[in-house]
């Protein structure tokens, strides 16, 4: 049902693009994230990433439930769930961003920056990332890597683990995304 609606949310918000040829759904995408410590390294996965791309208008929005994070430890699930993203309360993250200057009928591998939204916390700010787009006859595969500042989403970490717990949160993506079809 959560995958239903956040397919629905991903479409409406594309409701005015261009043709669906020109649109590409990726429906297991990957995001994972690293936070180095002092006292032992945050690694966590989320393999149900959705995300559309928008070929003609340059355009690609992602969604993702929090609680789709895969941890090592149980314990680190339900500590990043319930005292740090507060799950119950912003049960999803989302971009939505252009592509700039990307160039759709260039086979091969391209570097272009994304520019967009990324919503987290339910706050959103302005990044940029640099991202590897390859076409491969006709399907894109998108990947990248960026930071994100903890507090730049207000999320609180406790002064007695503030020196446990990175400041800057290291996250990848990779996206293999196919024709959209109804």
């Amino acid at each position: 049902m959560n995958k239903i609606l956040s397919l629905l949310v991903l479409c409406i918000s594309f409701a005015n693009l261009g043709s669906k040829k020109d649109q590409y759904i990726a429906r297991q995408g990957q995001v994972t994230f690293f936070s180095y410590t002092s006292v032992e390294n945050i690694e966590a996965k989320n393999n149900q990433v959705l995300s559309i791309l928008d070929i003609d208008k340059q355009e690609i929005a992602i969604s993702m439930l929090m609680r789709a994070f895969v941890f090592k430890k149980d314990l680190m699930y339900e500590h990043f769930n319930e005292s740090y993203i507060e799950s119950d309360l912003y049960p999803k993250a989302n971009f939505e961003g252009k592509i700039i200057d990307f160039d759709a009928s260039k086979k091969g591998v391209q570097t272009k920056i994304i520019r967009g939204n990324l919503t987290i916390h339910g706050i959103s700010k302005k990044i940029e990332i640099k991202s590897t787009i390859e076409n491969t006859n006709g399907n894109y595969t998108i990947l990248g890597k960026f930071d994100a500042s903890v507090t730049d989403f207000q999320i609180k970490i406790p002064p007695i683990l503030s020196s446990n717990i990175a400041k800057t949160i290291s996250i990848q993506f990779k996206f293999q995304y196919q024709p959209y079809d109804e």
